[in-house]
């Protein structure tokens, strides 16, 4: 419990009456202490008919499990013993750093209502376990002189996983439908490597695809119909260095990278590929070998779980080579990572062109909204015209280095947070409709 500001209003007015009749009427001490008295009697009154603390209830339930940057629900019910609940209540949660929620939440009935239900939005922005300690409701006393502020202590838990929702939701399997078989086969010129059957050759197909031997002996024109190849080796490379800790929305780059991983991991499967998996820092991380199945995402996922981000630098020259030497076999390699200064920018061009000389590599970085913002700024003061021209060196940078990766023959995936993971599903269909591994 503690004074409201009517409260505090009240004796700091008094307070100065007192001191202005003091002055003027040294004889008036006995309407002095009446005043205060009165004050004191309201307060007290005003405490006796105020709702009482103890004969609240209150119960709340979390879910078990919920996905990063994904909102989950903390629900339950507020009730009184007997008689109606106050009409105005605030709630303020007491929760983990990685769960973010409104500073107050209003939790006011409908007039007479001895009973609520409260339904208050959380929003993941780590994973892991995350807590919800307490819950404190704030609601003036009957004459608004105080605010009560009664504590429940609610030691609630949810463990915080990478999004998965576009995996559980369908989203993924309907995106790869052209690639998978028995529902649309790929004949189309460049996009399938594996022969699947012949056909009659009709007007306006392809004539590369007629099967000239197979045609003179059936003396009729036939085709070749071909699809896109299967189990390949993908490798997925997370950088999870401190430059990956860096907040783009609510999530840190590494798991926006991590949710697209998994999307990926989730489409090789679909996809028939082998599908591996690799961390790496200032030293070479964890690595999960390429499998094919769903075993495989089982896998990834478990281990994606527990990463997070380093306080060192990435040694991509290290992490690389040390890849390299993993790899048996041609690879679709796809890595997630970052760079902020032409030095790590060389480093990363060096061996990344080491790597296409016996794999595909895929480069994926992530843009930043807020970059692109400060370039372009709305006002033309001293210090926006400044921090635009550093965000547009910044960029101008970014865009060279991409460009001469492009050059080296990698693959660059410049996206946004938002659509990185279509965005990279589907250059992955590309790729396998077009044969380049």
């Amino acid at each position: 419990m503690r004074p409201s500001r009517r409260l505090v209003a009240l004796t700091l007015a008094l307070a100065a009456v007192t001191v202005l009749v003091t002055g003027l009427l040294p004889d008036a001490s006995l309407a002095l202490l009446l005043l205060w008295g009165g004050l004191a009697l309201v307060g007290c009154a005003d405490l006796l008919l105020s709702v009482a603390s103890r004969s609240l209830t209150l119960e709340a339930l979390l879910p078990s499990q919920g996905y990063n940057g994904v909102e989950t629900r903390l629900r339950g019910t507020l009730s009184r013993k007997s008689g109606p609940l106050p009409r105005v209540i605030a709630a303020r949660l007491g929760q983990s750093a990685g769960l973010v929620v409104q500073d107050t939440v209003d939790l006011s009935p409908s007039e007479g209502a001895g009973e609520i239900t409260f339904d208050i939005g959380l929003r993941p922005v780590e994973r892991g376990t995350q807590r919800v300690d307490d819950i404190t409701l704030c609601y003036g006393s009957r004459f608004g002189l105080f605010e009560i502020l009664p504590r429940w202590p609610l030691d609630l838990e949810i463990k915080i996983q990478p999004n998965l929702q576009p995996i559980l939701s369908g989203e993924i399997q309907t995106q790869m439908l052209p690639l998978l078989d028995g529902l649309k086969t790929t004949t189309l010129k460049g996009e399938g490597s594996e022969f699947h059957q012949l056909r009659d050759y009709m007007p306006g197909m392809d004539p590369r695809s007629i099967d000239w031997k197979r045609s003179a002996r059936m003396n009729a024109m036939v085709a070749r119909e071909t699809r896109a190849e299967r189990n390949h080796q993908i490798m997925i490379c997370v950088d999870h260095g401190h430059l990956m800790a860096q907040k783009l929305d609510t999530l840190s780059k590494l798991d926006h990278a991590i949710n697209a991983a998994l999307a990926m991991t989730w489409a090789g499967v679909l996809g028939g590929d082998n599908v591996g998996f690799y961390t790496f820092g200032a030293r070479p991380g964890q690595v999960v070998p390429p499998r094919a199945g769903r075993n495989a995402f089982g896998r990834i996922r478990a281990v994606t779980a527990d990463l997070r981000e380093s306080h060192s630098e990435s040694n991509h020259t290290l992490a690389l080579t040390h890849l390299h030497g993993l790899l048996s076999r041609r690879s679709l390699v796809i890595i997630f990572s970052d760079f902020v200064d032409s030095t790590s920018a060389e480093l990363l061009i060096e061996n990344l062109a080491v790597m296409t000389r016996q794999h595909l590599v895929l480069y994926v970085a992530l843009r930043d909204r807020e970059l692109d913002a400060l370039a372009h700024p709305e006002d033309l003061s001293m210090d926006s015209v400044a921090r635009a021209i550093s965000a547009s060196q910044l960029r101008q940078e970014r865009a060279r280095v991409l460009d001469r990766l492009r050059r080296l023959g990698v693959l660059c995936l410049d996206s946004d947070p938002q659509s990185l993971t279509p965005e990279l599903i589907s250059r992955y269909m590309d790729i396998k409709s077009q044969g380049l591994i």
